[in-house]
């Protein structure tokens, strides 16, 4: 598979390689030793998530604080959605850039992003299903949220309606009413985290 950078700093683009025969295809969705290779630290899998969605749904941006952090490896299984990536690292030198990336199923292309980013998508197709695999399971109250309708962040949803959005999502905070809150995490306690995963004291 192809591993390469985005523009969101510790946050990469995997590209599987189809082998397709008179039967179908087939391809290898994750490598741990590949994915380890490129972000210096095994991505050691806590928990899988799966989310359905209809057509014109927009899920977060979604964080989780530090500790205890939640690394993440998403794929689109059926469907298609526009997918985000949002720097929430106070203090990061990327702070408030983003990438865009078009998971489908007919791609298979996959996302990850280190501990600190955010993550938010629009589905483009109804019965939509996103796969999430997570460094750390769920902890209740380790959540966040900003608003990916923030003008300020500005992200290219190209809505043709309203879309459809939990309560949360709903009356999030912009992302600097969660700077300014202390909501998010500091670049600081994100690379001291990314040295204690790498065996290394960060100094």
């Amino acid at each position: 598979m192809d591993i390469t950078p985005m523009r969101v700093p510790d946050a990469y683009r995997v590209t599987p390689k189809r082998h397709s025969d008179n039967r179908g295809h087939f391809h290898e969705s994750f490598q741990d030793q590949a994915l380890s290779s490129v972000i210096g630290h095994p991505f050691n899998v806590a928990q899988v998530n799966c989310s359905v969605s209809r057509r014109n749904t927009l899920r977060g941006i979604h964080g989780t604080v530090l500790p205890p952090g939640t690394a993440k490896y998403v794929t689109c299984v059926r469907g298609a959605v526009l997918d985000i990536v949002v720097d929430l690292r106070v203090g990061s030198p990327a702070f408030g850039s983003y990438d865009v990336t078009e998971l489908d199923e007919s791609t298979e292309t996959a996302v990850y992003m280190a501990d600190g980013l955010g993550h938010a998508f629009l589905a483009l197709t109804d019965d939509t299903c996103v796969y999430y695999l997570c460094s750390e399971a769920y902890v209740p109250g380790t959540m966040i949220e900003v608003n990916a309708l923030d003008p300020d962040l500005g992200l290219p949803w190209n809505l043709t309606g309203e879309p459809v959005m939990s309560d949360k999502d709903l009356v999030a905070p912009s992302l600097a009413e969660a700077a300014g809150s202390g909501l998010l995490p500091t670049y600081e306690e994100c690379l001291a985290h990314y040295a204690k995963l790498r065996g290394t004291s960060g100094d």
